[in-house]
């Protein structure tokens, strides 16, 4: 009994066109031989997905093959052009309209169908660490690091001053060679040139034809206001030197903020805990607060309980957008002395009994909010 084509791409009967395809590439990659080697069982399974990826991406294959089944295209059916195709040559023309085998080996295993490859540098990645105060103004850094630079002597091409490049004669200036695998064949940069269609006749001799040399590099960036850890700051073209001359890569700078001994921050918002004295929180008072852009004065009511927190606007981060800042939160404790002095406690004793906190030390208003618990 001929095996259900939908079945074998693992696919329901009213898949479309695009349902199709992502079903064959996941079952052709799955079973392909050269993922398999000696596997007879997957080499058929290959065989299989392949011909059935033949017939139901065909409109009319699939018309005929829903009406008829697997049938009307065995032994020539259906005319000449009818027949089963080798499963290599279905698997080259779908892969080559792809974007060809290499192109989609590398979307398989990192890369897309569309990209591109240059010879580019890659980019590199610097880690700066940086105060609260520096994040929050704005600074000025100098870093140091090392990096491929092209070669000063050939300029990157790798070849010695006044000799020129040649055309490969292993792939004869294409860059590719052809290799076999059973009876699929695939394409594959050049070893002897890699992929580039030409050889140095002569290597410098300062790089030895690499056409690189590491440098030590030092530049100044400026690290704007509002920064934070995790932040990302791009240097265009301050990353390594690509081969054979190619373009140099970027740069990218990891911003970390210290901790800080005062403010924590949350976004843009900075928070921090001062104690006072507890006359104070009774009577009523100003004090100045310490902020990253100086000093801050806060008018304390009297009777401010512990705990309470104060609002001071645009006193925290500057938007790294540059839309306005955040807030300062400043949380107010209570110090309460932890000793007294006989005259200190006769005159702190006597202010307890005329407010009568002797005979109730607890408020009433919390008494009476929890008298349930007291029964």
């Amino acid at each position: 009994m001929a095996e259900d084509f939908y079945k074998l791409l693992g696919i329901e009967k009213t898949a479309t066109a695009d349902e199709i395809k992502k079903a064959y590439r996941k079952q052709a990659m799955k079973y392909h031989p050269d993922r398999n080697p000696g596997n007879k069982e997957a080499e058929e399974m290959f065989k299989k997905v392949s011909n059935a990826y033949e017939v139901l991406s065909d409109p009319q294959k699939r018309q005929t093959y829903d009406r008829y089944g697997a049938a009307a295209f065995e032994n020539g059916g259906m005319g000449a052009g009818g027949g089963y195709r080798d499963a290599a040559d279905v698997f080259r023309e779908f892969f080559g309209h792809m974007g060809g085998a290499g192109g989609i080996f590398s979307d398989f295993f990192g890369g897309g169908d569309d990209e591109e490859t240059d010879n580019r540098g890659n980019d590199l990645r610097f880690d700066m660490e940086i105060s609260l105060e520096e994040a929050a103004a704005g600074t000025d850094k100098t870093i140091k690091y090392r990096r491929h630079a092209q070669c000063t002597a050939c300029h990157g091409s790798g070849a010695e001053p006044g000799s020129a490049k040649k055309t490969c004669a292993t792939c004869h200036g294409r860059g590719q060679v052809v290799r076999s695998a059973g009876f699929f064949r695939m394409q594959q940069p050049c070893p002897t040139c890699h992929g580039s269609g030409k050889v140095i006749e002569k290597p410098c001799k300062k790089c030895g034809g690499s056409g690189i040399e590491v440098e030590t590099r030092t530049i100044t960036k400026h690290i704007p206001a509002g920064v934070d850890t995790g932040t990302r700051l791009r240097s265009s073209g301050d990353g390594n030197a690509g081969a054979n001359g190619g373009g140099y890569g970027d740069l990218y700078i990891v911003i970390h903020v210290r901790e800080h001994e005062l403010f924590e921050r949350s976004g843009n918002d900075l928070s921090c805990t001062i104690p006072i004295k507890f006359t104070l929180a009774a009577l009523g008072g100003k004090i100045s607060v310490p902020t990253l852009f100086g000093k801050a004065e806060l008018k304390v009511p009297a009777g401010t309980a512990n705990g309470t927190v104060f609002r001071l606007g645009g006193m925290g981060i500057p938007s790294l957008r540059g839309n306005g800042k955040g807030s300062q939160y400043v949380r107010l404790e209570i110090d309460v002395p932890k000793s007294l002095s006989s005259t200190q406690r006769e005159k702190l004793q006597a202010f307890a009994e005329s407010c009568g906190d002797t005979e109730k030390p607890i408020s009433e208003s919390w008494l009476e909010k929890f008298k349930n618990f007291f029964k």
